[in-house]
């Protein structure tokens, strides 16, 4: 800590150079602090405590593939599950498709159900009579109506696609939830008396809530082996497992991720390691006074690479922080209703972008710094540079 002073000194010897590095770094690290941020939610977070309890379950073939409404007895018999309610994606155009504003998720399920499954969801209990009464009410999440300005009582027309017509939904409630709540859901029953007589069996997906998070595997092997047999076999997976599979039908997205990680850190390394290379050519006389007054090659190469660490850990801090802000966004973009859980300020992902910061600038002042410590001070105290 002795060096410190020192080292800090030397970093903004030439500043102009240093906030350029320091803002090179920085938008690096952001890009790569969400893109960590995104594979820690996608496959390393553990589920919050509601989400933890649910289930999906679909047709193992695809999603867009439905099965028969009658497997619901016989899941709601196996031992564990409290609860199973049917959810169908409904689609539909709202306005304009090719607005990705007007683009939020509309599911088609049992009013009844629906607050007993998502226990999360906030609502006041008039309104919820109200939607359990009216068949064609809906209830919206509180993220619709900061970005429609919709109200209870208003009306919401949609042209239906996967299920067609025309409907018009009066909105009945407006639930809070912690998680991104941009989506509508409606009574199943409305959109049913439209639809031919041998569509009205066959469902898109359960949710099904479970006793404990414990029973989650259990319940899940059970729901797939009572129909293994079956022309229509099932799927049954975590909310949070089903969130990420959702993702995996626009390509491998944990290699995706990966690959993306590894382009931005191999780029930002070798700005870094040019700019320490200039820096340390320029200073090769100083060197060689430094060493004339008693430091060590020990203590030349740990200011170098202290001088390297300092720059490349500022840069990851302030992208660290500007990649929180950006993730709120994608939070409060039209598909964040389609991410897992996560968290806005998360210490691993910080942890990690700060960490990776900090390798990089010690790989990239490395050599250089390894060459300044290793010159003699005649050859040094010669330099012109």
């Amino acid at each position: 800590m002795r060096y410190l002073p020192l080292i800090l000194k030397n970093c903004w010897r030439n500043r102009r150079r240093t906030t350029l590095t320091i803002l090179s770094i920085g938008v690096s690290m952001c890009l790569l602090g969400v893109l960590i941020a995104l594979f820690h939610a996608f496959y390393l977070a553990d589920p919050p405590a509601d989400q933890a309890l649910r289930l999906v379950v679909r047709n193992k073939v695809s999603l867009t593939v439905p099965f028969p409404l009658a497997y619901r007895e016989p899941i709601q018999h196996i031992p564990g599950v409290r609860e199973v309610m049917i959810s169908n994606w409904f689609g539909g155009v709202y306005r304009d498709n090719r607005d990705p504003k007007n683009m939020f998720a509309r599911f088609a399920v049992e009013p009844e159900k629906l607050f007993t499954i998502y226990p999360e969801f906030q609502m006041p209990e008039d309104q919820k009579k109200e939607f359990i009464r009216d068949r064609t009410g809906c209830v919206i999440g509180h993220d619709l109506v900061k970005d429609f300005n919709f109200k209870v009582g208003d009306k919401i027309h949609i042209v239906g696609d996967i299920y067609p017509g025309d409907f018009e939904f009066t909105i009945r409630g407006i639930f809070t939830s912690p998680r991104a709540s941009g989506v509508l859901y409606f009574n199943k029953e409305y959109v049913d008396q439209s639809i031919p007589e041998g569509r009205r069996g066959q469902i898109g997906m359960f949710d099904i809530l479970i006793d404990k998070p414990e029973n989650s595997s259990r319940v899940a092997e059970a729901v797939d082996a009572t129909f293994h047999n079956s022309t229509a076999q099932t799927k049954t997976e975590s909310e949070q497992a089903f969130v990420v599979g959702f993702l995996a039908l626009i390509g491998n997205v944990k290699v995706f991720l990966i690959a993306i990680s590894a382009a931005v850190m191999f780029t930002i390394l070798l700005v870094s390691a040019n700019t320490m290379a200039m820096s340390v050519r320029e200073r090769v006389r100083e060197v060689g006074v430094l060493k004339t007054l008693g430091f060590t090659p020990g203590n030349i190469l740990f200011l170098i690479l202290g001088e390297a660490c300092a720059i490349s850990i500022a840069g990851g801090l302030i992208g660290y922080l500007i990649s929180t802000v950006l993730m709120k966004g994608v939070a409060n973009s039209p598909f964040g209703g389609f991410l897992p859980s996560f968290q806005m300020f998360d210490a691993s992902v910080a942890l990690v972008c700060i960490a990776t910061a900090a390798a990089i600038g010690l790989m990239s002042s490395l050599v250089p710094a390894l060459g300044a410590s290793r010159v003699s001070i005649v050859e040094a105290l010669r330099s012109t540079d």
